[in-house]
């Protein structure tokens, strides 16, 4: 497989599949999130399964000059039962990914994590990871944990690693890069995260951590600018070519994605890790475009998990 370089890219060559992916959308009452999707069922790649208020659903259709008839649409009003209904249509099969729609996230995820019926299995950990695609960048790059985890400890910054690689390799990377971000290259007990960083990049070159190069402590400089390590006097097998950044808590990776979105024009497609079957949650200042790039990495990944 050729490696996928583009958030475009990725959408083609998820069209040319030839599969169609059933999403099961949660309070799917909801103007972005129809538009994104009604572009997606438009292109072939997807059959959208709208669960919210019917009414509702064909209003916002209708004000935004959408073919309501293109979507299956369950009439449940309630958004509680509608999430709860959602989950259960990809936990029997009836659907191959799940959205959010027009619901709060924290209402939406207690149904994706109700240990009966949910979709996280039995001591996994929930994490997201997501493609982000910037004009000065070679090609797409992958961060960690922008949205779940707030201070991940060992053993989640290892599932972070796996959840991207894993994403990464569908992208036809055949050994990504992996970068562990720290506000320093060296090692010190004065910053618990680079330690932390050293033990990993040590478990990879055990052969603990597969399929992937891995290396850290690194600031952004050493990880993504070929030059930087020549300057500091640094050699990393990264090389300045990062695919994956692994950030130390959700504030430092929240802050460098928003910040690239709104700053550098950069774009996105991400999900909810860990999960049984794709988890799209998407935030309202995510633009149309990495709405529709969410949906359509979804379908990528649904074939694999």
């Amino acid at each position: 497989m050729t490696e996928i370089k583009s958030l475009q890219q990725m959408a083609d060559h998820v069209r040319g599949m030839g599969r169609k992916t059933r999403i099961a959308v949660a309070a799917a009452e909801d103007s972005n999130t129809l538009a994104s999707l009604s572009r997606a069922v438009e292109e072939g790649f997807v059959h959208a399964i709208l669960l919210g208020s019917g009414a509702k659903i064909k209003e916002v259709c209708a004000e935004l000059e959408l073919d309501s008839a293109r979507f299956e649409i369950l009439d449940v009003p309630e958004e509680t039962e509608a999430a709860r209904q959602a989950v259960a249509m990809v936990k029997s099969g009836q659907a191959d990914a799940l959205m959010k729609g027009l619901i709060g996230t924290d209402k939406f995820l207690k149904a994706v994590l109700n240990k009966e019926h949910g979709l996280l299995p039995p001591k996994a950990v929930m994490s997201y990871v997501c493609a982000l695609e910037l004009p000065r960048y070679s090609k797409l790059l992958f961060i960690s944990d922008t949205a779940v985890l707030p201070q991940p400890d060992l053993a989640q910054k290892l599932a972070m690693i796996n959840y991207s690689v894993r994403m990464a390799r569908r992208f036809g990377i055949a050994k990504p890069k992996v970068a562990l971000i720290a506000a320093s290259e060296k090692v010190s007990a004065n910053l618990p995260d680079t330690e932390d960083c050293a033990m990993l990049a040590k478990m990879a070159e055990r052969g603990q951590i597969r399929n992937c190069v891995v290396d850290g402590p690194l600031d952004v400089f050493l990880a993504c600018d070929p030059s930087a390590g020549e300057v500091k006097g640094v050699h990393s097998p990264i090389a300045g070519e990062a695919d994956v950044l692994i950030f130390p808590d959700l504030a430092s990776a929240n802050s460098f994605y928003k910040g690239l979105m709104l700053f550098a024009q950069g774009e996105l497609g991400g999900l909810i890790q860990g999960t049984e079957k794709p988890v799209i949650v998407m935030s309202r200042s995510e633009s149309a475009a990495s709405k529709y790039y969410c949906i359509a990495l979804a379908c990528l990944m649904a074939g694999e998990q």
